[in-house]
């Protein structure tokens, strides 16, 4: 039996509507927003999970506490998790598609372009730079195998401000402690010195008392002589000569005849 106008119209658009509300499923599917399908068949309803083996880990990377990048060798962000895009205090969005080194301090640029230049498929490396909201990052380079997205990596970076800070009182303690060791030091020195210099002078007055006890020795000794002279002379003298008389504090000798 011939369909009529009428009929084939209402089938074209019912057959219109089902293609619209299966492009949306395919577009819903495509973009992730589907975890699985309920499909009606002769053993009842059929759930169909169209979770791919990367959900698991795809779910880790944007739970994990570390942030997490995917890394073009020109340093372009492909893919960033939301604990990146917190460290570097930017909306995600924003952060995917720019450049990583817009977000890191200019002092430590050169090291990061360095180090991204000299990236190989058998090594791994760890960089440790300051971003420009103070924080500090370590950077843990893993590049991916070749078959997986050419040459680029995957980027884990850690928040160290806090250690950094600590090594940074450590830092300054030990340059404290190397300079009040160098004060110490100093102090020693000038005690030595001055030590040295008391001896010397204790052995200049102890060769100035030495040289004085010769000196009075040397008087005394001149003394006795002196008495000793004035004795033999005294003794000379009164034989030759006597008394008189006393006058005052004088007394007058005369010649024996």
């Amino acid at each position: 039996m011939a369909k009529t106008k009428k009929q084939l119209i209402i089938e074209n658009e019912e057959l219109h509507s089902r293609l619209i509300e299966t492009e949306e499923t395919l577009k819903a599917i495509r973009s992730g927003e589907v975890d699985a399908i309920v499909v009606s068949g002769a053993e009842g309803e059929q759930v169909y999970s169209i979770n791919s083996a990367e959900t698991p880990y795809r779910t880790f990377i944007e739970e994990m506490n570390e942030g997490a990048v995917t890394l073009t060798r020109e340093g372009i962000i492909l893919y960033c998790n939301q604990r990146f895009a917190e460290l570097v205090n930017e909306p995600i969005e924003c952060v995917i598609g720019s450049y990583l080194n817009r977000f890191i301090a200019p002092k430590d640029k050169s090291k990061f372009d360095d180090l991204l230049a000299q990236q190989t498929h058998n090594k791994n490396d760890v960089l440790i730079l300051s971003l420009l909201n103070t924080l500090s990052l370590k950077l843990s380079f893993h590049l991916l195998p070749s078959y997986l997205q050419g040459d680029n990596f995957i980027l884990i970076a850690t928040d160290v401000s806090e250690m950094k800070k600590k090594e940074n009182e450590l830092l300054e303690l030990k340059s404290l402690l190397e300079q009040r060791l160098v004060q110490l030091k100093d102090l020693r020195i000038e005690l030595i010195n001055a030590k040295i210099e008391a001896k010397v002078e204790n052995n200049k007055l102890n060769d100035t008392n030495n040289k004085l006890v010769k000196e009075i020795a040397r008087h005394k000794l001149k003394e006795s002589e002196l008495k000793l002279k004035l004795k033999h002379k005294k003794a000379n003298d009164d034989n030759g000569f006597i008394r008189t008389k006393q006058q005052g504090d004088y007394t007058i000798m005369k010649k024996r005849p």
